[in-house]
């Protein structure tokens, strides 16, 4: 569709721009005799060394987040669902935490069993809290989610200031971040990002009838509790992958659905393939402002996507609640 050409166009304009700006901006024709190996010295180091592989973790991590949040409002009937709000970031973030004070972890690539099992014990405790007479109820997962959130961010705090060593550790990685991220640690996450985004995929048309509600799903002959199941497992390998690498990054879940919607309807056939462009999109953008906004310092691409989704998820609970 032109819409998803847009998309990609400007998904790839977006990257070029993360190659080429930063404390040390790097002209276009350097940058790409950079890529193609006609260019030496410190700025084609800066472009292949620093900035590639951050591009590509953004890209990456971008895309696991969309498509988590295109699956988690489409298995919940729920706009304000996201990786974030269902507690997942959080439950991640506590068990990463918890390991580096308990085991004394010290690189990214050793979080990623413990961002996958904090991230699937805060998917199925939110479903647990958002369930009445054994259904779904999209305002208790809301409420549930944040509640879980609240109580995993405080013990999450508690734990860092019991240790020194541990808020060293932790404190950067918690503000989720691209910078200083080498290929080296996504490499072990692409085998559970794959498999993670098959099943987003996959799922895409009975998220359609779970819309419709659970019982007209099962007349239409789906298995609601296996797509749900199917989903929640998606869900956690594409947001544990994601967390594990770069930290807990809030919002891009949560919006990529609402800047695919207006533009490509709700046919999740067309919206999850939609996230995995958008998602990408927003966090590359996000991160290239956090650049450019106190140059040559920078803030943390975590950070910058707080402090504008904030605004956005006040307008979307205001929304829902009309």
């Amino acid at each position: 569709m032109p819409v998803l050409l847009l998309g990609v166009a400007a998904l790839a304009v977006c990257a070029v721009l993360s190659l080429a700006l930063g404390a040390r901006s790097v002209p276009l024709s350097t940058v790409t005799d950079a890529l193609f190996g006609g260019a030496h010295g410190r700025d084609a180091l800066v472009v292949t060394g620093l900035r590639l592989p951050r591009t590509v973790i953004g890209l990456v991590v971008g895309a696991a987040l969309g498509l988590a949040g295109a699956v988690a409002q489409g298995i919940t009937r729920n706009p304000l669902a996201s990786p974030s709000t269902l507690g997942l970031n959080a439950g991640a973030g506590f068990a990463v935490v918890t390991a580096i004070y308990a085991l004394h972890l010290t690189r990214p690539v050793e979080y990623v069993w413990f961002a996958f099992a904090g991230a699937a014990g805060a998917a199925l405790l939110a479903q647990a809290l958002g369930r009445r007479a054994g259904d779904l109820d999209p305002v208790r997962l809301a409420l549930g989610g944040f509640v879980l959130q609240l109580v995993l961010l405080s013990w999450t705090s508690a734990v860092m200031l019991t240790s020194q060593r541990t808020l060293d550790e932790a404190r950067f990685w918690l503000a989720g971040s691209l910078a200083e991220r080498q290929l080296e640690t996504l490499y072990p996450m692409l085998p559970t990002l794959v498999i993670g985004a098959v099943l987003a995929l996959a799922l895409a048309p009975a998220l359609n009838a779970l819309a419709l509600g659970d019982e007209t799903a099962q007349a239409l002959g789906v298995p609601v509790t296996r797509i749900r199941l199917t989903g929640t497992l998606a869900m956690v390998l594409l947001a544990g992958s994601a967390v594990a690498v770069a930290g807990p990054i809030a919002f891009i879940g949560l919006a990529a659905p609402h800047l695919v919607r207006p533009l490509l309807g709700g046919d999740h056939r067309l919206l999850v393939p939609g996230c995995l462009i958008a998602g990408p999109l927003l966090l590359l953008a996000a991160d290239v402002l956090g650049r450019m906004v106190i140059r040559p310092s920078e803030l943390e691409v975590g950070i910058v996507t707080g402090l504008l989704g904030a605004p956005l998820l006040a307008l979307l609970a205001r929304k829902a609640a009309r």
